[in-house]
């Protein structure tokens, strides 16, 4: 099996994240391509490059917000005319090395002349702001399910620490830019390189104080606290925040096991390189490596419940709060209950770390008022993707191998349905198209 390890010895943070992952092999062109699908590049540029740390060498990513490139051009002016022009920022970025500002975005300008006064229109996003931007654009279900996954988490954190509902809060951490390009290109990411298993080591969260719109507040903020409850955290190998509130969300939502052990063979290993200078080396290192044979995430049940008391229009509706939570599978069987009565039979496959979750959207969102538990073990044949050329273009198939043999392969669904939509023939033409190619 394929896994994804983070070794969280100076934290992470949502550029370093980036960073790292683009180092591991994920093509710098492909993450930009996918970001554009939310059509918001007229509010920022990303900024790629290869740099060091203390001996260390990796990718650094910097998001930059388009105001803040205009105001260095505006200052640039402002010099060659003569004016004493000084910008105090209220605001900031919740990248690694930066302020937090858990409030409203107060950007000020003081000139000592009025008539260069120029103000710039923040973006003051809340959740479903943010969901409206994601389930709009063209990216796969699978990223914006694992974008919103994290975007949630957040929220959640946000609103508790705050003592606000979780749509009325406008907080930085979610609604900036950076932190949607943060979280959605960490979706990108981890869905591009396809591994079986996330694992993290316990996470550095440093120590200290951080600055933010309150006040000092200590570190690890109550946010990124909140976000790691229940997850294993090292504090104070420096006085600086070394995790924040992205970062956190990012493990939370994604990893499926934190432990320090590394029984895999590794076969890549990939820096993302932090900004700011510290003792330690600033970076966040990942691990590509290999396990034998294949296993599941966790313990694996199958919780059903029979229903025969429901509005059917309802199940669609159920079907997809479930998957929401990580449900990994959702089935609905007709049946008959005692007296004759027709019934649903609800089975929802999930692993233990979302099976609480499952269980509040049955009981929230049904009419049962129990269900039955049993736990499965659930056999996987090994897989891995790779291109292939058609006369469509290039399309991702999915290899399945048994006993280190290739037994079975298909296309990826998503993809066809886009090509057939683009050039408006059936979508089995498409398939045929890549079954007809050699694809060894």
């Amino acid at each position: 099996m394929k896994i994804l390890y983070y070794d969280c010895f100076c934290g992470i943070s949502g550029d370093m994240n980036l960073a790292a992952l683009i180092d591991l092999g994920v093509p710098k062109e492909y993450l930009l391509q996918e970001l554009s699908k939310m059509n918001l590049n007229s509010e920022y540029e990303i900024k790629i490059e290869r740099a060091a740390k203390l001996g260390i060498t990796g990718t650094r990513v910097d998001v930059i917000l388009k105001d803040k490139l205009e105001d260095r051009t505006h200052s640039q002016e402002q010099a060659l005319h003569g004016h004493n022009h000084e910008h105090t920022h209220g605001h900031s970025h919740h990248h690694e090395g930066e302020e937090h500002n858990h409030g409203e975005n107060n950007h000020s300008h003081r000139e000592s002349h009025k008539e260069h006064v120029h103000t710039h229109q923040h973006h003051h996003r809340n959740l479903k702001d943010i969901k409206e931007i994601v389930n709009s654009s063209d990216l796969s279900d699978k990223v914006k399910k694992r974008s919103l996954d994290m975007f949630m988490k957040v929220a959640e954190a946000e609103a508790k620490v705050h003592g606000k509902d979780l749509y009325e809060v406008h907080f930085h951490e979610v609604g900036a830019i950076d932190s949607i390009v943060d979280m959605v290109g960490a979706a990108i990411c981890l869905d591009y390189l396809e591994v079986d298993k996330i694992i993290a080591s316990p996470v550095q969260v440093g120590g200290g104080f951080v600055k933010c719109a309150h006040g000092l507040m200590p570190v690890p903020a109550p946010a990124t606290v909140e976000i790691l409850k229940n997850i294993p955290i090292n504090i104070g190998i420096v006085q600086f925040e070394t995790t924040t509130p992205t970062g956190a969300a990012i493990l939370a939502s994604n990893a499926h096991e934190f432990t320090p052990k590394i029984d895999f063979s590794i076969k890549k290993v990939a820096y993302g390189i932090g900004h700011r200078d510290l003792e330690i080396p600033n970076v966040l290192r990942v691990y590509l490596g290999e396990r034998e044979g294949s296993e599941e995430v966790g313990e694996m049940y199958i919780i059903e419940t029979n229903i025969d008391d429901m509005n059917p229009e309802f199940y669609g509706y159920l079907e997809e709060k479930l998957f929401e939570v990580g449900a990994l599978d959702v089935v609905k069987t007709p049946i008959f209950m005692k007296k004759g009565r027709p019934a649903i039979k609800l089975s929802v496959s999930v692993n233990e770390r979302n099976e609480e979750n499952v269980l509040d959207i049955i009981f929230q969102e049904t009419t049962s008022i129990g269900v039955r538990k049993c736990k499965v073990e659930k056999i996987m044949l090994n897989r891995e993707f790779s291109k292939v050329k058609t006369e469509y273009g290039d399309i991702t198939i999915k290899k399945s191998y048994y006993k280190g043999k290739l037994v079975k392969y298909k296309p990826e669904y998503e993809e066809c349905k886009i090509i057939a939509k683009e050039k408006n023939i059936p979508i089995d033409r498409v398939y045929k198209a890549v079954f007809k190619e050699d694809i060894n």
